[in-house]
This record gives structure tokens, sequence and C-alpha cells, in this order.
């Protein structure tokens, strides 16, 4: 087995930090919480743009858990969900699907059914945390509509940001 590398684990204690950071600041500011779950998701290709899945899931578990403990309370866990079941496991998908050279067309279906499930586990947690049930009816079609759409355009935006992830890495490895 290939040793991890110094410089594969500064990557991962880098997008440890960056994601840590903006996960623990979304979570305290609602208003920048997807935001919070998209630097920290770009933050994790980091160490994925040096080929390191072992750095990879070092900075996922370690972002998940310093998190964690950085919120502490079970109101502000129910808010860090999204991140854990699908925002922080898509960059390791979008990888897998090009090392295996996956069809678009079958990626995007899975891909689009786990975010919709992810969502729908999140509505459902809302709903027996706080008892909002007002819009509860409309909550599948939404969210397998909106979900998936949404999904659609984050997916496409999300590869464009990757290549610029890894240009950057690359630039900084020289």
């Amino acid at each position: 087995m290939k040793r991890i590398t110094a410089h594969e684990v500064a990557l991962a204690g880098v997008a440890t930090a960056i994601a840590t950071i903006f996960l623990a600041v979304g979570n305290f500011t609602s208003i920048l919480l997807f935001i919070g779950y998209l630097v920290a998701s770009f933050a994790l290709y980091l160490p994925l743009a040096k080929g390191s899945y072992r750095g990879y899931a070092m900075a996922y578990v370690s972002t998940v858990l310093l998190t964690l403990l950085l919120i502490g309370t079970a109101g502000y866990i129910v808010d860090l969900l999204p991140f854990i079941v699908f925002f922080g496991l898509h960059p390791l998908l979008n990888e897998l699907e090009l090392r295996f050279s996956v069809p678009k067309l079958i990626a995007k279906a899975v891909k689009a059914a786990w975010f919709d499930g992810a969502m729908w586990l999140f509505w459902w947690l809302i709903v027996q945390t706080t008892g909002v049930t007002w819009i509860d009816a409309y909550a599948l079609p939404i969210i397998l509509i909106g979900g998936t759409l949404f999904f659609l355009v984050y997916d496409a935006a999300y590869f464009r940001i990757r290549e610029q992830v890894y240009a950057l890495v690359k630039r900084i490895s020289k």
C-alpha cells in the first residue's frame, strides 16, 4: 500500500480547516448555511486533486467531527446533516464517476436521486424536530422536481469549479 505523503496530509489539513470554518459559520448564521456547504464541499477537492482518497477521507471525517465539536447542540447537528449525507460525499462520487468512466446520464440520474433522497431525509428530520407540517403535503413534489432541477445545475457548475481547484493545486504543487 502506498504511503500517504506529507503534501497529501497538508492538503487534507487545509481542506479540513477551510471546510470546518465555513460549516461552523454557516451553522451559526443560517443565511450562510448553504454557502458553508458549498465551500466545504469544494475544499474537500484539495486532497482529491492529488489523487489522495485517504487524504479526502481524513479531511471528510475530521471536518464532520470538528464541526460537530464546534457547533455542539443538537439543533445545529440537524443543519449539518446535508453535508454529512450529500455535500461532503459529492466530491468523492464525482471523482469515482470520472475514474471509472461512468456514462453521464447514469451518473446524473443516480446522483440526482441521491440528492433528492438526502433532501427528503433533511426535510423529514425538520418536520420531526420542529413539528412544522403546513407544507408537508407539497414537500415531496417540490423536492423531486425542484431538487432534481437544482441538482443538475449544481452538478454542472461543480465540475467547472473542480477544474479550477485542480489547476490551483497543480500551480501550488510546482
